[in-house]
């Protein structure tokens, strides 16, 4: 383990990482069973073809989000949060840091309860120890480092995908073809801008983090490029296998929808790593958040944020999709100024050490709140209104006598 995890400096180039283990990372991150949940809330809410274009339009959104976010990240080895100091402000930067790092905390929270839940029913373990125990060694795992992240990436990704691939085939065999899985009941109708909201809703906050990873890539182009593919075939590939589940057996809820299928032993296995993955994602992301606004070393917040998601795991699981739409209208706003940002003052970037930043950017506080408005009061996809409406507001903020002054 190196002796730090560059909390609040670039990573070096020695310190880059090689595009197969940034891949790897990337889909471990998108190989995730709330994707997987959200994908059962849309098989029995959408006809088939509506179900196609809701997850290739939310994923393709989330994709062009999360390229730029990606290149940035590469580009100047920087995390989201010292990202934000350049843009927000060095106590500016504050509001995203702990914005983005406590709805991290929040995904920690769910995933274990998405993983304790299941096991509960099939052993008939006590929920709150299974919760204890599962949250500790996530924890644990968390403190490593981005090491631990890649190496658990490697054994999930192939493995999920194996289980997810089987659990299709089985709905499909199952309801007698395509076209009778496609002829299942709607028992829970969605309009189109409810699904894709969803979908969008549902990666946006960690999607919003990808610089926190991608700073690890050696080349920016590359950094793009694995992004695009871990979302729009990654993340996509988890709706496709809880949306199949739930259409054929008309219940949402993953687990449910793989007890019936008889594969919750095997999955209690499979889920376990990747929720373990994308949890420790979550997890050190939270570290890196509050290491901004803290100066203390990420490695020990994340602890620190481990005993605060496992305390309030069901809590978060029975607040599910609230959850998704509080964040669908609260992270976007930040990376739209956090591209904005970069676009316009590219030149700031190049070196972080002689770098003289505001200590509060008021421009970008104000165009957070404006795209949160946008993304609560406009009609429309939510995540999408909210980053066009920060992005433009901050941009043309910028250009007021106010937003000229100089940039320190």
């Amino acid at each position: 383990m190196s002796a730090h995890e560059f909390d609040l400096k670039p990573v070096p180039t020695v310190a880059r990482r090689a595009s197969i283990a940034m891949a790897m990372l990337m889909l471990g991150l998108t190989f995730f069973s709330a994707s997987m949940w959200t994908g059962g809330k849309l098989g029995v809410g959408l006809s088939q073809a509506d179900f196609i274009t809701a997850v290739v339009a939310g994923n393709l959104i989330l994709a062009v989000y999360t390229a730029f976010l990606a290149y940035i990240g590469a580009k100047t080895g920087l995390s989201t949060h010292l990202l934000a100091r350049f843009s927000f402000g060095l106590k500016g930067s504050w509001l995203p840091s702990a914005l983005l790092a406590g709805t991290q905390v929040g995904w920690f929270g769910v995933g274990i309860a998405m993983f304790a839940l299941p096991v509960s029913k099939i052993t008939g373990f006590d929920i709150s120890w299974l919760i204890l125990i599962a949250g500790t060694l996530m924890t644990a795992t968390a403190y490593i480092g981005i090491s631990a992240l890649m190496v658990l990436s490697m054994i999930a990704v192939p493995a999920i995908a194996l289980l997810g691939g089987f659990s299709v085939w089985l709905a499909i065999d199952g309801a007698g073809g395509l076209s009778g899985l496609a002829a299942q009941p709607i028992t829970s109708p969605l309009s189109q801008t409810q699904a894709i909201t969803l979908v969008v809703g549902s990666f946006i906050s960690a999607g919003t983090l990808t610089a926190d990873f991608m700073r690890f890539g050696k080349n920016a182009k590359k950094a793009v490029l694995i992004t695009v593919i871990a979302f729009l075939i990654g993340n996509s590939l988890m709706f496709v296998f809880g949306g199949a589940g739930a259409a054929a057996t008309g219940k949402s809820d993953i687990s449910e929808v793989l007890m019936l299928q008889g594969l919750l032993l095997p999955a209690v296995i499979v889920l376990g790593l990747n929720i373990w993955t994308t949890n420790d994602n979550a997890l050190y992301a939270s570290g890196l958040g509050f290491a901004n606004i803290t100066g203390l070393s990420s490695k020990y917040l994340s602890v620190v944020n481990g005993l605060i998601g496992t305390l309030c795991a069901l809590w978060l699981y029975n607040h599910f999709v609230s959850w998704l739409t509080f964040l669908s209208a609260a992270i976007p706003p930040i990376g739209g100024v956090l591209i904005t940002h970069y676009l316009t003052h590219k030149t700031h970037y190049q070196n972080m050490q002689n770098a003289q930043c505001q200590t509060i950017n008021w421009n970008a506080i104000i165009s957070v709140f404006i795209g949160i408005a946008a993304g609560h009061w406009l009609p429309g996809i939510t995540p999408v209104n909210a980053v066009i409406a920060s992005a433009i507001s901050f941009f043309l903020l910028s250009k007021t006598a106010f937003g000229r002054l100089k940039h320190q």
